[in-house]
């Protein structure tokens, strides 16, 4: 007995220790299942696998024509493990001056030499991530790989290429500040049409899974978990580049000329509200002009004289005022309580029309017109300027508009000086656009149009979302007043204070400011500085588009708005003019010159193919180059071919070709085209010669 209970004993002992490590066991699954599933997971990921963040493209922003404003494109930053553990002492030392003499072709920085010199030193430091270069374009990097060592690929040779999407605005300062930008960051700045459409241009980004292989490096893999990244979608502005850099171009040279603080110019499309042009400069600590503040959407301080029109319709459409009544404004100055108000002129104007008043901006006069026939009911003037909408923001596409202000009656600082200098221009604030946009009414008649930045939302081409013109309102003012206002505009131009300003050609209507800005709230006795403006439309019998021209402290002595800004005015003016009336002509001597059966244009393209045509349609050629691409010239009744270069690198020129052989080109540069229109290219974006940047857009205007 003492035998088996011993067996017994011992057979019991061994079954609960077997039981004791079952249930051990199944202890720790349940906790490696549910207590710490998270924990070896990411040590899997960390080892075996990994997730990545698989970026979006962001959408581009492109002018009315489809040319670029803003777009990504792929840098990278290149690293080297100096120290890989692949990488074979062979390796290095036969490889190690042929990388430096590459590195110094491609990047340069540094002599072959000097690049030995601080990699060898790396390498001693043991350095696993010394970077080589940052913001790297595709092209570069390819050639980079297929140095000695780098070829070796990121195990055996120690490459590192960090990819980055980097924003550029092909034009550079054109429109800079209306573009905008996003600064790094979830509580970054967000500015201009960047950040009013982030959502629309941002995209969603995606997730790939990679596994590790053996050796250590990372391949990505098919897996249900990986996520395709969602590409941003494009909008489309109503920016003219051609006019932006008009608008631009004018307004700097006037900034320099009378070294100005800053300035601003919008250029309006009559009808619809479009904004065609919108530059603000601003000067720099070295003293160039840049886009750092968009003034013409946020900046909004006393508008000055442009202010009188509002106040003159106002007044006209209560009927207490017509323009050919007289009024008398003495010698030029006039007392209300404390303050004198004055007009420019020596000795004053005497007795003027109410229409003289406007066109020789007396702020005299003005101030008796409003004040004399308001004074014992200032809500009914304050009331019809509410009722043109001049108290309400204009609601536009871009964020951090300025707000208005036109104080009523019984408010806070409400004085008995508030009609006669709210009269001229003080005491209000608006923004230029919010000016602008009130002139643009009248020259529509009436019609006051919402500004618009945004035309669509485009993906793939195609168009998602349409943004339309919106009227504020049908008419702000009776036909009779808005008659009456624009016969007022055009008298400033023909004999008043811009009669500098007239072009034989055609008529300008609008109208001059000139405003005293106190600084620093030490009021206008001290550290007075002044905006010099003018805003108005042409042509003025039929209005096409609006302008304003504000230039803020200028400082060297001249400071009237018909001088500062209104030269500003005119060259914008005079050119989109003179580019209208050209495109015209060119259109209307295109056709007669088809119907007199002279040479025809062949355009651009394959010379095999332009040769075919043109011996088809027995036309004579000459032959001055022997390039596979080539353009046709006119020379009398015989048509030249002249080379087309396409040099590898560089984007191509393609303009006149068709969009088969533009696409082709554009294609094999490694680039990606979008094209609006039918013919052939008239424009595209970026210009030839430029360089290539893979996988980057080419935009073609096709309006030939």
């Amino acid at each position: 007995m003492a035998v088996r209970d011993e067996i017994v004993f011992r057979s019991g002992v061994v079954y609960l220790g077997l039981i004791l490590c079952a249930v051990a066991l199944i202890v720790q699954i349940l906790v490696l299942q549910y207590f710490q599933r998270s924990k070896w997971s990411e040590m899997s990921e960390k080892y075996v696998f990994k997730t990545a963040e698989m970026p979006a493209n962001r959408g581009d922003i492109l002018a009315r024509d489809g040319r670029l404003l803003a777009s990504s494109i792929p840098y990278y930053s290149i690293y080297m493990d100096t120290r890989s553990s692949g990488m074979t002492a062979a390796t290095w030392s036969q490889g190690i001056d042929g990388l430096c003499h590459g590195l110094s072709k491609y990047l340069g920085v540094r002599s072959a030499s000097g690049w030995k010199s601080v990699i060898t030193e790396a390498r001693k430091r043991g350095d696993r991530y010394f970077l080589i270069q940052k913001r790297v374009d595709y092209a570069t990097l390819k050639k980079i790989k297929e140095l000695p060592i780098f070829r070796e690929g990121q195990f055996r040779g120690g490459l590192v290429a960090q990819p980055e999407n980097r924003r550029i605005l092909p034009n550079n300062e054109l429109a800079a500040r209306t573009i905008g930008y996003l600064s790094q960051g979830t509580e970054g700045t967000r500015v201009g049409l960047e950040g009013s459409f982030d959502k629309e241009l941002a995209g969603k980004n995606g997730m790939v899974v990679k596994q590790r292989l053996t050796g250590g490096d990372w391949i990505t893999v098919n897996n249900g978990e990986s996520i395709e990244a969602r590409d941003g979608n494009d909008i489309q502005t109503t920016i003219d580049i051609d006019l932006q850099d008009v608008a631009s171009t004018a307004l700097e040279k006037q900034l320099r000329r009378h070294n100005a603080h800053h300035g601003c110019a919008i250029l309006m499309e009559v009808s619809t509200g479009d904004v065609r042009a919108i530059a603000n400069l601003e000067k720099a600590d070295d003293g160039s002009y840049r886009e750092t503040y968009n003034y013409a959407i946020a900046e909004s301080t006393e508008p000055g004289s442009t202010f009188k029109l509002a106040s003159l319709m106002a007044a006209i459409e209560d009927g207490v005022v017509d323009t050919g009544d007289i009024v008398d404004t003495g010698d030029g100055t006039i007392r209300f309580y404390n303050k004198i108000i004055r007009d420019t002129k020596e000795g004053g104007y005497g007795k003027i029309s109410v229409k003289e008043v406007f066109e020789l901006s007396s702020n005299v006069g003005t101030s008796i017109i409003i004040n004399e026939n308001y004074k014992d009911n200032p809500k009914a003037f304050v009331n019809r300027l509410y009722a043109m909408k001049l108290n309400q923001t204009l609601d536009v596409q871009i964020k951090g508009e300025g707000k208005p202000l036109i104080r009523y009656p019984g408010d806070k600082l409400w004085s008995g000086l508030s009609l006669p200098m709210m009269s001229h221009g003080y005491e209000v604030q608006m923004t230029p656009l919010q000016t602008l946009t009130f002139f643009n009414a009248v020259a529509n008649d009436g019609k006051m149009m919402r500004p618009r930045f945004v035309t669509g939302i485009f993906r793939n081409g195609s168009e998602i979302k349409n943004f339309g013109t919106e009227v504020i309102i049908n008419s702000i003012a009776s036909r009779s007043t808005i008659r009456k206002a624009k016969a007022m505009m055009e008298g400033v131009v023909e004999r008043g204070t811009a009669e500098n300003l007239k072009n034989p050609e055609y008529k300008i209507a609008g109208k001059t400011g000139t405003a005293q800005i106190a600084m620093n709230n030490q009021g206008y006795r001290r550290k007075v500085t002044y905006q010099a403006s003018f805003v108005g439309y042409f042509p003025a019998d039929n209005p096409l588009y609006s302008c304003i021209v504000v230039v803020n402290a200028p400082s060297n002595g001249v400071y009237y708005g018909n001088i500062v800004a209104g030269s500003v005015f005119k060259e914008i003016s005079d050119k989109v003019y003179a580019t209208t009336y050209y495109r015209d002509y060119r259109a209307e001597n295109h056709s007669e010159k088809e119907k007199k059966g002279l040479v025809p244009e062949a355009g651009n393209g394959l010379r095999a193919d332009i040769n075919e045509v043109l011996g088809e349609l027995d036309v004579r050629y000459r032959k001055t180059s022997k390039e596979d691409w080539v353009a046709t010239r006119e020379s009398g009744d015989t048509i030249r071919l002249v080379g087309v270069d396409v040099k590898q690198g560089l984007v191509p020129d393609v303009r006149g070709m068709s969009l088969r052989d533009a696409v082709y080109l554009i294609e094999n540069a490694g680039l990606k085209v979008r094209y609006s229109g039918k013919g052939r290219v008239l424009r595209q974006s970026p210009q030839h010669g430029a360089r290539v940047y893979e996988g980057s857009v080419v935009s073609l205007d096709m309006n030939m």
